[in-house]
């Protein structure tokens, strides 16, 4: 489960610059094998829960829950439930809440 404290901060000297918008990116690489990286921007700071879903729409695994600095973020997901165990290969959601933004996105997880 990621948190604030784990994703980058800016080191000194530089700049913070903030996205204009809140926005849920698409997953890269999209076909997957084993990682994908779920990017989204923060224009302030704000609650957020980002979640994966199987094609039915069931939570698979919560990513990041908790309050979040504005900015640039970035989390990983290693095709793993919730308990650990690797999904198979298929089509996941992947959805943000945060504060009252909310969007959903799909992903595909290739057969090894």
């Amino acid at each position: 489960l990621a948190s604030p404290s784990a994703l980058g901060r800016p080191g000194l000297g530089e700049q913070t610059r903030l996205p204009a918008t809140f926005a849920l990116r698409q997953n890269r690489p999209n076909p997957f094998l084993g990682r994908t990286a779920i990017h989204f921007d923060l224009p302030v700071e704000t609650p957020v829960r980002l979640e994966v879903f199987d094609a039915q729409g069931r939570l698979l695994r919560t990513l990041a829950s908790g309050q979040f600095p504005g900015g640039f973020h970035s989390v990983d997901w290693d095709h793993r439930d919730g308990n650990g165990h690797p999904v198979g290969a298929g089509v996941y959601l992947y959805g943000i809440q945060a504060g009252a933004f909310r969007d959903q996105k799909k992903m595909v997880l290739l057969a090894r």
